[in-house]
Formats: structure tokens, sequence, C-alpha cells
């Protein structure tokens, strides 16, 4: 087996040797010990899983100043935005924490022995379930809100899965020390032993999707790293259910009227938007629509000049460079394809990129601007008329999300893009841009493929449903039921004989029954 090596982004040194990837007899070991973890993770329960979710969070932050050190070794993303990425990781361990108290979530439903128009009917009560251990693909560009301490081992740890985490080669260092940090804290919440594990090597990787142990996969990265993976699973004699967040060109609309208003304004934040993080963020708009005329034309000529003044930005790996460079070869030797701006050159050293700005016409877009190209480049399109515009919007791949900047108290003509492109995309963005995603209770971040695969989010509360399955007890004895489907408990909103039953928390009062969507005090 082969070194696993931290390099510097920066210098493209190798800095230190982290670990030897893992062979087959230690991933059989750990995924054997995951297995076994299952059951007694289960057991832990809501309120101790919830207890181990706290654990985790409050270790993090103890080690706050080390963990976004080693993170800006190694990805160069900066200790600002590393530390702000640390705090959304913390904050998405101590909201699924909340996820499990409130047990919504479990979907639970009890339907009573009864007469019912299609004859008698037996006693019912379904829940949602852990699936089991569950693999996580860490993401590049993410090393702590989509890696090993992130939202996909959140979910799954909330939904009483053992996770076993595929360390990602562009910063082996802060996911070991991310690991070692969250297995200390599983231990000191009385999780069992195997309750999360890390494993590296592509080798590995592959291993782990195709063990038997593994019930599950969430994955974010490339469409081909995606596919290989899925393959591999189709080859299981009993494939499992894969979670892929994977690329997106994610539009943004600009009306004639924002384009009159606020022309400086947009140039200014679409700029910051494309090169935010040098342009490595999965909802970064790659494809911005902008009206032919006057405004439109002082819009792409300030984006131009901002462009211009941006230095060269350094991407996380020699992979991610090379895709750059050739993404940019792509789009610039595509039929219509003009470069308007591009940033300072860099040093010469590391994995640098320049960021570009490019322009096409709508009328004749070339399929290479579809392609999405990551990293600071964006695609400005311009279109003549509605009709030109729509028509475009329709030919376009579906995206994580879609932009649409209107002008003061337009409507019209913002409602009907959304219209046309809403079922390309999982969230519907205005006056705003796609860069950062909020994690909430309401948050969606899927959409239709390419973008992901999944009709479950990979970041808000619902991105636990990716990990359960549904079980339906028949006239089962009360002592062997889950506590959660027990007439005498209520502790979680639960549906009884069709009509909605909501804990009312903290109080000593019978819970609320919700009926066609009225809620009224239980007789």
């Amino acid at each position: 087996m082969n070194d696993v090596p931290s390099i510097d982004p920066r210098t493209g040194a190798v800095v230190e040797v982290v670990a030897r990837e893992t062979e087959p007899a230690q991933l059989e070991a750990i995924c054997r010990t995951a297995a076994s973890a299952a059951g007694p993770l289960e057991r832990l329960g809501r309120l101790g899983r919830s207890r181990l979710l706290h654990e985790m969070a409050d270790a993090l932050e103890d080690q706050r100043d080390a963990v976004v050190q080693l993170a800006d070794r190694e990805t160069a993303l900066g200790a600002t935005r590393l530390g702000g990425e640390l705090t959304r990781t913390c904050f998405q361990l101590r909201m699924f924490a909340e996820v499990l108290e409130d047990g919504g979530y479990l979907e639970a439903a009890i339907d009573h022995p009864g007469t019912t128009g299609m004859g008698p009917r037996p006693d019912l009560r379904r829940m949602l379930v852990p699936v089991g251990p569950v693999a996580v693909f860490g993401a590049s560009n993410f090393p702590l809100a989509f890696s090993v301490p992130g939202g996909d081992t959140a979910a799954a740890l909330a939904a009483g899965c053992p996770v076993i985490v595929k360390a990602h080669p562009s910063h082996p260092a802060t996911s070991q020390l991310c690991f070692d940090i969250l297995e200390k804290a599983a231990g000191a919440a009385s999780a069992p032993e195997g309750t999360i594990a890390l494993v590296h090597g592509v080798e590995a990787g592959a291993a782990l999707v195709a063990h038997p142990a593994v019930r599950a996969v969430g994955f974010t990265g490339s469409s081909a790293g995606a596919h290989a993976l899925v393959r591999i699973i189709e080859q299981r004699p009993d494939p499992i259910p894969f979670f892929g967040e994977l690329s997106s060109l994610n539009p943004i609309v600009v009306t004639p009227t924002a384009a009159e208003q606020r022309g400086a304004q947009l140039a200014q934040g679409l700029v910051d938007s494309f090169t935010m993080g040098a342009g490595q963020f999965c909802t970064k708009p790659g494809l911005v629509l902008v009206p032919s005329g006057v405004a439109g034309d002082a819009l792409v000529e300030a984006m131009g000049s901002a462009t211009s003044e941006r230095a060269a930005q350094v991407l996380l790996n020699g992979a991610v460079a090379g895709g750059f460079g050739s993404g940019i070869q792509r789009l610039e030797s595509a039929p219509g394809v003009q470069v308007v701006a591009r940033g300072h050159d860099g040093t010469g050293q590391g994995f640098e990129a320049v960021p570009t700005l490019l322009a096409a016409p709508a009328g004749t877009l070339p399929t290479e601007v579809t392609d999405e190209c990551f990293g600071p480049v964006t695609v400005v399109v311009r279109y003549s008329s509605t009709a030109e515009l729509l028509s475009t919007l329709e030919g376009l791949p579906a995206s994580l999300t879609a932009t649409v900047h209107r002008g003061r108290l337009e409507t019209d003509l913002p409602a009907r893009v959304s219209d046309a492109i809403r079922h390309r995309t999982g969230r519907l963005i205005f006056d705003g841009y796609p860069t950062g995603v909020a994690v909430s209770w309401a948050q969606h971040h899927g959409g239709p493929w390419p973008s992901t695969n999944s009709q479950h989010t990979s970041v808000g509360a619902t991105a636990v449903r990716r990990f359960l399955r549904p079980v339906t007890w028949q006239d089962a004895p009360p002592e062997l039921l889950p506590p959660e489907l027990r007439d005498d408990v209520l502790d979680v909103p639960r549906r009884v004989d069709g009509r909605l039953q909501v804990p009312q928390r903290g109080q000593d009062s019978d819970p609320l029954l919700v009926a066609s969507g009225t809620p009224e005090a239980r007789a």
C-alpha cells in the first residue's frame, strides 16, 4: 500500500506523510466493527445520539485553532473562510441534535385496529429506522462541512447509522485530525466502538462501497467519481442507495429592469460570487444571463473591470488545477465565446488559477458553455428578448440553484423565468447569490440530475431521511414496540388514526390534535 501525503497547494510540495493507505484486512475489521456498532448506536436512543452530536461539536470547538490552521495549510482556503466553515460544521452537528430531540423525522404513525370501508384492520404502527453503516466520501472543497465531521456524517449518526469516512486526498491530515477528535468525543458520549471510522486510499474507497456491511453511500464530488462508485454498487448482490452531489451550473438571470436599476451593484456581487473560494463551490454561478442593450453592456463592462482587478487564486490540488486549465481551454475554443477579462497572473508556484470572465450570445449558445468548469470562471450569456431568454433556460442542464435578479417591484418576467426553470433546480433564489448554503429546517441542497441523484437534500434537517427506511409493526405487543410507537408515550409528533398529534413541549396538558390543518384541544 502507498503512503498518503499531505500537500501544500500554495507550493505543490509534500509537507508530510499522514498515513498508509488502508489495507484490505484493516478495511474488513473496520466494516465488521461498524456492523457490530449499528445495534448499540440505535439503542443509544434519540437523546443519547443527541448528546453524541453535542459532544462532537464541543470537541471540534475546543480544537478550533489547530483544525483551522491545518486545514488552511492543506487547502489554501484561508483562515477566515475555514473558521466560518468550522462554525457551520459545529452548528449542523447541533442542529441534527435538535432534529433528534424533536422526533418528527421518524414519521411515526399509528392505526389502531378497527372496522374500515375495506373491512377489519389490524393494529399497524410505522416509523423510520436506521439503514445501517454508511460510507461517506469527503469533498475536496469543504474539508470540514462536507468531510469527516460534515453534514453527511452528522445526518447518518443522527439517524443511528455508524459512519465510515473515505478521507479526501486533498486534505488527509485535516481528515485524520478531525477523525481523532470525533472518535474521542464518541467515547465520551458512551457511543459504541465503531461509531465512526476513517479509511484512506482509492482502492479502500472502492472496497468500502462493495462491502456487505455498508448499507448506503453519501458522496460529494465529480460525476466521473459518482459513476465509478455506482458501477461498483450495481455489481453487489444487494445494491444499496447512493446519494451523490455532483456537478451544477447554477444559472443567474438578470432582468433588463434589474440591469438598468442596479447594474454596478450586480456586477460587483456577481464577480464576488464566482471568485469566492477560487470558484470552488458547488453553487458557483457558471452562467449569467444578461440582457443586450446599453444597461447590459454597462453591467458586463463593470464585471470585466472587477475581474481584471482580481489576483490569481490557489486551487485545492493538482487535479482541480488541471481540470480548470482544460476547462478554460474548452470554453475559449467554443464557437462564439469571447474573453471579456482576466485577473492578474500568479507567481507560477503551486496550483494557481487566474479569474476569467467570458461571454457568448444566447442565440447560438454552444454546448461547451453548459458544462461545469470548477474554478474562478463564469460565462455571461447575452439575450435579446424574453423569448430568447426562456428558450435558453429550457436548454440548460439541471442545477442545485437558479437565481433571478429583478427590478424593484418587478413580478411578471421573474414569474415567467421561475416557471421555466423550477423543474430544473432544487433552490430558487431571488435578488441574491447562490454561493453560501444556510443550514436550516427549510433548506434544500439538491436538484435533478446531474446536480444530484436523490430526492432528499444533503443540507438541512431532512438530510437525515437518506439514511432511514420505514418499518411497520403489525399487532405487536407493546413491550416489543419502539418507545415512540407505544400508546402511553408521546414525545414525538405522530399521526394516530389519521390525525396528527403534536406533543406540547414542557407542558403537562394533553397533546394537540391537528385535523385537516386545524388545531383543536383533545376532548
